[in-house]
């Protein structure tokens, strides 16, 4: 079945087409006639199958045909997301998706100032995608009302309930004043997660379930090589230089290492970007921006960009540290392989690693397939950047120094 023949507005069909949106994916097909006709859903399918479409396309549709004009009269529908990048994203979706429709969207999130956000609720706004933490500041302060919302969605619902989120969800549930819609949407959820799930949605809600047995996405091949803590930026400067026109993420543990590794890389000549949770929110947009555009081809990212984030033609994702939470993984490696693109993801793992390796293996219900590397080559691998002298290095890493203190300057001015 085609978008052109479902039963949604001819403004969204322009917009699907326009996006090269032909047909629906798995969890499209199976989503969109359940949220049309009302119902509660618990939706669960791997990262990169189009989730977001999934009910971005019936809300937007429901709200468009519902209305007379452009005019908005309060929020109908909040999307809940765990992080800032994830609420610009998914806010970007819904605005590209809405185009042409009498439908206003906005999304909400902390790290920016509060006054333009409150403004563009004033002037009328139909669908919120928030972050928590923003939301329920601007629900204090009565900017923000719930009188008219009919539609609540958590994206990423794994990860909202497990981080606690659970009675501020409670909380918005009560304040709903009309019969809601309630719609949960993530790529892994364990039984706790999802009995705390059920116990906020109708006991007739549908429940889809598209992932497999194997919770990483057939489209991804993904392997691990063992590699020592202090020997891992030789592995990852050789991975680059043997494949320079693969576009990279590569996920770390830390704030600290997410620099660090971001600057040996320039040390040896390589551009990398990295974001973090502590970094300048609007650097971490911009970085983000610059990624997709293609401006550089290697990010380096905590787990703050693991979750949901869509970034087109991801070539490789590189796990330069193991996720401390073994779900993580399936989140990071789902990076790459999106859509019906192909993707291959490598995780370098050290001897202080190997426990949190075998949780992988459990939450996996597999073995990860082992890269082994013989000690001559692995030998020959820390001496790959042998060809740069050490006054070379000594350059690159002050040219580094003085181009950030530039650009620190450049932003506090």
């Amino acid at each position: 079945m085609r978008f052109d023949q479902y039963y949604i507005s001819d403004e969204i069909k322009k917009n699907l087409k326009s996006m090269g949106f032909k047909r629906p994916t798995d969890i499209q097909f199976k989503a969109i006639p359940a949220i049309q006709k009302g119902e509660d859903l618990l939706a669960i399918a791997h990262t990169g199958t189009g989730k977001t479409a999934a009910f971005a396309i019936p809300l937007i549709d429901k709200i468009h045909r519902s209305k007379s004009s452009k005019r908005s009269y309060g929020v109908r529908c909040i999307v809940m997301v765990p992080t800032r990048e994830l609420a610009a994203q998914i806010g970007e979706v819904f605005a590209t998706l809405s185009r042409h429709t009498k439908v206003k969207t906005f999304a909400l999130y902390g790290g920016v100032e509060q006054d333009a956000q409150i403004k563009n609720l004033q002037e009328g706004i139909d669908v919120v995608v928030a972050t928590p933490g923003r939301m329920f500041d601007l629900i204090s302060q009565g900017a923000l009302k719930l009188d008219r919302i009919d539609t609540l969605v958590l994206d990423e619902a794994d990860r909202m309930l497990d981080l606690g989120f659970i009675d501020d969800i409670r909380f918005v549930k009560k304040k709903l004043k009309r019969k809601h819609q309630t719609l949960f949407f993530s790529a892994t959820i364990n039984k706790t997660i999802k009995k705390l799930a059920f116990s906020q949605v109708k006991s007739s809600a549908i429940r889809i379930e598209l992932s497999p047995e194997d919770p990483v996405s057939k489209n991804v091949s993904h392997a691990v090589m063992f590699v020592e803590m202090d020997d891992k930026r030789f592995f990852l400067e050789r991975y680059v230089r043997d494949n320079p026109k693969a576009k990279l993420v590569v996920f770390v543990r830390t704030r600290v290492r997410a620099e660090r590794v971001a600057k040996a890389m320039e040390r040896v000549g390589i551009e990398a970007l990295f974001i973090h949770g502590e970094k300048d929110q609007k650097e971490r947009l911009e970085a983000l921006s610059a990624f997709r555009a293609g401006t550089c081809s290697m990010l380096v990212a905590t787990d703050v960009s693991a979750r949901g984030i869509d970034i087109p033609d991801v070539d490789v994702v590189i796990n330069y540290d193991l996720p401390e939470e073994a779900e993580n993984y399936v989140h990071r490696v789902g990076r790459t392989g999106r859509g019906t693109r192909k993707g291959k993801a490598i995780s370098f793992c050290s001897r202080e690693e190997k426990e949190t390796l075998e949780a992988i293996h459990a939450f996996l219900g597999k073995e990860i397939e082992v890269l082994h590397m013989a000690k001559p080559e692995y030998e020959k691998t820390l001496h790959f950047s042998g060809e740069f002298s050490a006054e070379e290095l000594v350059d690159a890493n002050e040219a580094f120094e003085k181009d950030r203190k530039k650009k620190k300057k450049r932003r506090k001015g």
